[in-house]
């Protein structure tokens, strides 16, 4: 992905949703205003920066911005946590490498260490990339997402989301799973705009699902963490399961999630069973 870009249309997007009146400004000109949110002006004088040096900002000249400035962008624009770290991982990489070509990444391996602790746990697990491929898991983790792990070629959790047709049915809340997905992929492409892999997957979705690119251009993001998620599994039911989400040390793109759920609740019995159905199958 092109960095300038990646920028432009960041701060273009945040600084549409946010209105005069949400930064205490006067909201003037009517039917003439443009723009919903603020105008580069605006965002210029509540950052306390010139017109013309925000303006170079929002053309992809956000490497030369000091913290101090980024600080005061990430006020204006009332970002969040995770659109905060965007903001950052974009000035980063402006800053760093600004004439780069797109690269292949180095794909991260899962040792034979990492396998036997999802082995040992008595949760389901999986091991995602940035690209929310899945490329580990325990027996249970596997059990958890039969679509995805039944898929052709690499399981993927954004795939899975935009092109199979078994994800309406799997997924509780549909329309908010889709959202996460392409908001998961806009922070990674914000850690890692350079990533081959990564902008050759986000074309692919682009291209053969207009839900997909409708989505992409809004812009949000957000950094998979922790939460809860229900699913209606095609073996055990309805689980409803708080996720963790750990790095690994020495690679954060590459994270260890787990699921699990209440004591003595249904989806806790239906954890329970999740082993045994996993096994029919494989007789």
């Amino acid at each position: 992905m092109e960095i300038s870009r990646e920028i432009r249309d960041f701060l273009m997007s945040r600084r549409g949703r946010v209105t005069p009146e949400m930064v205490g400004l006067p909201y003037v000109g009517g039917g003439d205003r443009r723009v919903p949110g603020l105008r580069r002006e605006e965002v210029a004088m509540l950052a306390g920066v010139s017109v013309e040096y925000y303006t170079r900002l929002e053309r992809g000249g956000l490497g030369g911005a000091s913290e101090s400035v980024l600080e005061a962008l990430a006020r204006v624009l009332q970002l969040d946590h995770d659109e905060r770290a965007h903001l950052y991982n974009l000035a980063r990489t402006a800053r760093s490498s600004p004439r780069v070509s797109r690269r292949p990444r180095q794909e991260p391996a899962v040792t034979a260490a990492v396998q036997q602790v999802i082995d040992s746990m008595t949760v389901p697990a999986v091991v995602q990339n940035a690209r929310m491929d899945l490329i580990a898991a325990n027996d249970l983790g596997r059990a958890l997402y039969p679509g995805p792990f039944s898929m052709t070629g690499q399981p993927n959790f954004a795939r899975f989301a935009f092109l199979d047709s078994r994800a309406q049915d799997f997924y509780s809340d549909y329309d908010g799973a889709r959202n996460f997905t392409v908001s998961v992929l806009r922070a990674a492409a914000g850690r890692d705009p350079l990533d081959e892999k990564l902008s050759d997957m986000i074309g692919e979705l682009a291209a053969r699902s207009d839900d997909f690119a409708a989505r992409w251009g809004k812009y949000n993001v957000h950094r998979h963490s922790q939460g809860r998620k229900t699913f209606h599994h095609p073996g055990v039911g309805t689980l409803d399961l708080i996720y963790t989400d750990l790095a690994l040390p020495g690679d954060p793109t590459v994270s260890i999630t787990t699921y699990t759920s209440a004591p003595d609740s249904s989806t806790a019995d239906a954890l329970s069973l999740l082993g045994a159905w996993s096994r029919t199958l494989r007789t």
